[in-house]
C-alpha cells in the first residue's frame, strides 16, 4: 500500500534580516515558488501544506488551493517571530493526516526534487525497517576547527594531517526533515528519539537567512543556470 506524503512548508509575511525575502523576486520569479516547484515536480507528494498568515500576498503572487496544494491560514497564537517553529508544525500535523510528513522551507531555493525524492526513500526504507523514526539533512564537513580561546577542537596542530582524513562533522543544514505523527509525538519536533542524517549535495545546501546568504544564493542559481543544469525563468 502506498504512503500518503505531505510535505510542510510554512511560510510567513514579514522576516527579520531578509524584509519581505519569502515574496520577493530571486532569480525571475519570487523566492517561495522555487522550493515549492520542486515539490510539485515530486509525484511520491500528494499534498503540499502552506501554513501562512500571507495567505493574501500569495493570492497576489498567483498562488491558491489547489488538488495538491492547501493554504491553511495561521492561527493568531502561533504567529509571530518567536514563536517555536515546531508548534506551527504541530498544528498541521495535528488538522493533515499523513503517513509521512516531509517539512521544508522557503529559504531552500537550490534544493532539488531529485534529492527530495532521494529524501523520501530513504526515510521510507528505515520506516519500514524501524531503523530510524525521522531524518534530517546535513552539511558534512571537514576541516580544523578552534574554540575562541585558539584551542583545537578537531585535531592536533602538532600532527597536522590532511583535512580529507580528519574526522567528518555534520551540521543541520535545515533543508529537509521527514517524520511521522508517532515520532512527532513523542519528541513534539521534526528530529525524533531515533533520527538517520542525509548528507546533501553541497550546491543545493543554501538556507537564506541573511542578505549574504541570498546573494551567495543568487551567484549559485546564475552559475547553475549558464551551465544548463536548471532553466531560467
Amino acid at each position: 500500500m502506498s504512503k500518503k506524503i505531505v510535505a510542510l512548508l510554512p511560510m510567513k509575511a514579514n522576516s527579520t534580516r531578509v524584509k519581505g525575502k519569502n515574496f520577493r523576486d530571486f532569480c525571475g520569479k519570487p523566492l517561495f515558488r522555487w522550493i515549492l516547484d520542486s515539490l510539485l515536480a515530486v509525484d511520491e507528494i500528494d499534498l503540499i501544506v502552506i501554513n501562512t498568515d500571507a495567505k493574501d500576498i500569495l493570492a497576489e503572487n498567483g498562488l491558491t488551493d489547489t488538488d495538491r496544494v492547501m493554504i491553511r491560514e495561521r492561527k493568531p497564537e502561533i504567529c509571530g517571530d518567536d514563536v517555536s517553529m515546531n508548534l506551527v508544525l504541530a498544528d498541521d500535523v495535528a488538522n493533515v493526516e499523513a503517513d509521512i510528513y516531509l517539512m521544508t522551507h522557503t529559504t531552500n531555493p537550490i534544493l532539488s526534487s531529485e534529492t527530495i525524492r532521494e529524501a523520501i526513500a530513504k526515510y521510507s526504507q528505515s520506516q519500514d525497517k524501524g531503523t530510524a523514526d525521522s531524518l534530517f539533512t546535513v552539511n558534512k564537513i571537514q576541516t580544523r576547527f578552534y574554540r575562541e580561546d585558539c584551542s583545537p577542537i578537531n585535531h592536533d596542530p602538532d600532527n597536522l594531517i590532511p583535512t580529507q582524513n580528519l574526522d567528518p562533522w555534520y551540521e543541520e543544514n535545515s533543508n529537509l526533515y521527514l517524520f511521522d505523527k508517532k515520532s512527532f509525538s513523542e519528541t513534539q519536533a521534526r528530529i525524533g528519539k531515533k533520527p538517520m542524517m542525509m548528507v546533501t549535495p553541497a550546491i543545493e545546501s543554501s538556507d537564506i537567512d541573511t542578505p549574504d546568504d541570498w546573494d551567495k544564493a543568487v551567484i549559485t542559481v546564475q552559475y547553475l543556470i549558464q551551465q544548463g543544469l536548471i532553466k531560467a525563468q
